[in-house]
């Protein structure tokens, strides 16, 4: 009896240390190839005008014309637990109006807008988790008592976005901005990721260098 008992116990050892393992990272790979726009696509079909690849970068709008609603470029593949980073330049005149854009994640797309999670960019939305179409608010503001340091509101930045079941870290240049837990059951935690035009002024966005962690 001692022997079996030993033996049940044995096995149970490569179980345990297996359940004891943190969670392992996928391979990282890039969401863009830095020529064309191979797995993307708009989600309204006539505003594939309003997105190009120009000098390597993904760029939307073109800072001169407004559009006229906002537009959206995303992924043809879905996420769950990812950490997806790029740089990005969002540029414009605030005199003409909002410029403003964010990073969609585990987001649905309706035809016409992306419903879910935002990486919120621009001036008094820096580092905002905010709830497109869905609960329309901001989730969580970002705190820029450290950011504010060193953003470059019209140049290059970097952003990192960690999702780990319902929890949710921002980062932006290396600096984290926020640290969210979704409460709610029902909210998908599996989505597309996308990148947002923000109607209203004559804005530009452009992104490079966009990679993917499945974690």
């Amino acid at each position: 009896m001692m022997m079996h008992s030993m033996k049940n116990t044995l096995m149970l050892f490569p179980l345990i240390f297996l359940l004891s393992l943190p969670l392992q990272a996928g391979e990282t790979v890039s969401l863009f190839d830095g020529k064309t726009l191979t797995g993307w696509t708009t989600v309204r079909e006539e505003d594939a005008k309003y997105w190009s690849v120009i000098d390597g970068v993904i760029t939307g709008g073109d800072g001169m014309q407004k559009i006229p609603h906002n537009s959206f470029l995303r992924t043809v593949k879905e996420y769950g637990d990812f950490e997806f980073r790029c740089l990005f330049r969002l540029t414009g005149d605030p005199a003409s109006g909002l410029i403003n854009s964010g990073i969609q994640y585990r987001s649905a797309a309706d035809g016409k807008h992306m419903i879910g999670y935002q990486a919120d960019i621009g001036n008094n939305y820096w580092g905002d988790i905010y709830d497109e179409k869905r609960r329309n608010k901001a989730l969580l503001k970002g705190d820029l008592s450290t950011l504010s340091k060193i953003l470059q509101p019209m140049g290059w930045n970097s952003y990192i976005i960690r999702c780990i079941g319902n929890r949710h870290e921002t980062y932006i240049n290396g600096v984290k901005v926020a640290d969210y837990v979704e409460e709610d059951p029902s909210i998908p935690a599996k989505g597309y990721f996308g990148i947002q035009l923000h109607s209203g002024g004559n804005a530009k966005i452009e992104f490079s260098d966009i990679t993917v962690t499945e974690l």
